[in-house]
């Protein structure tokens, strides 16, 4: 059920009548926000409001101003990469809330449930890197759009806190690094960054990927959204093993056209940063405040722990070699 102070403000923005029928279905999957597919007047859309304590085991808040920062991402990436978010439709940042287009899906895949059946759409991985690369070359270096979102604080909250910082804490010989790590990434600022490139986040629709989910918006280091991404080809391997080997070619797809788009910096400069976080993140998914749900199992987890350690501990130039490692761990080096 749609809250009646949400319900009263779309009626305010236009969205719904005083005397029309609304109806509201609470969408499940996400851990931040709460996000119901609305009905009103004949059309169908997306209300998302943020929460500010998360839907995860450990204690977790940030502050629900992300909401506009979110927001402010769709505006900016559909304007200067035509396809690769939904279009906003209002928004209230009083009681931090948007509306935005209903993706359906009768057109509109969820990428991750096609990979955890183990199906893997190799072209979809490239085009996903394709244009998260387009996204951040049209922001690189744009003093206007880093002014637009000062968030700093948001992306060490839902980020470098619970990811790099929180599994320093858990294999404390690993600290230092992790630490640095975060401060590095931190005090990098080079361009827009979504900050949770997940397959859970990528819809493959009719133009493209499309690309949800931006509470983590954040106007630094490209370098987090390309490992982030990566590292979810490296854990699929263990949801869907059989597809494992696809995994991997995916994995070099992706990377393959992010990198060849990259133009605003060296390749070497930026797949380096992207090298030292993969490992950091794919440990964190085992040993930070955010697991992936499908990694259960000691066995499971000691595996990411024998690839990532060593790779924390020095990290490598390239992505390659971070892959090439969790190939040989699996039996397809």
């Amino acid at each position: 059920m749609l809250p009646d102070e949400i319900l009263a403000r779309l009626v305010r923005l236009g969205l719904a009548g005083a005397a029309q029928a609304v109806t509201a279905e609470r969408l499940t999957g996400g851990v931040s926000s709460d996000i119901w597919k609305v009905s009103a007047g004949g059309r169908v859309f997306c209300v998302k409001r943020a929460m500010a304590k998360l839907a995860v085991k450990d204690d977790w808040f940030a502050p629900v101003e992300r909401n506009r920062y979110e927001r402010q991402w769709y505006e900016l990436a559909s304007k200067r990469v035509p396809g690769s978010a939904p279009q906003i439709l209002a928004h209230d940042d009083a009681a931090m809330f948007f509306a935005m287009e209903w993706l359906d899906p009768s057109d509109h895949r969820l990428w991750k449930a096609d990979l955890m059946a183990g199906r893997v759409d190799i072209a979809l991985a490239a085009a996903v890197g394709e244009r998260l690369a387009a996204i951040h070359r049209a922001t690189a270096g744009d003093a206007a759009v880093a002014a637009l979102f000062p968030t700093g604080p948001l992306f060490e909250a839902l980020r470098l806190e619970p990811y790099l910082r929180a599994t320093g804490r858990r294999h404390p010989a690993l600290a230092a690094r992790l630490e640095a790590l975060a401060d590095r990434t931190a005090a990098t600022k080079v361009a827009l960054v979504h900050g949770d490139v997940s397959p859970k986040n990528i819809m493959a629709g009719p133009g493209g990927p499309v690309f949800l989910d931006a509470e983590c918006a954040w106007y630094g280091d490209p370098a987090f959204d390309l490992a982030f991404c990566l590292n979810h080809m490296l854990l699929k391997c263990l949801a869907a093993p059989e597809a494992s080997a696809d995994f991997l070619i995916a994995f070099d797809a992706l990377r393959d056209a992010y990198l060849a788009g990259a133009t605003w910096e060296a390749r070497p400069d930026l797949e380096s940063r992207a090298a030292a976080l993969l490992p950091a993140l794919f440990l964190a998914r085992v040993d930070g405040k955010s697991p992936v749900e499908y990694v259960t199992g000691d066995e499971q987890r000691d595996r990411v722990r024998r690839v990532a350690v060593p790779m924390v501990e020095a990290p490598p130039a390239t992505l390659a070699a971070v892959r090439d490692a969790w190939g040989r761990e699996i039996g397809l080096g």
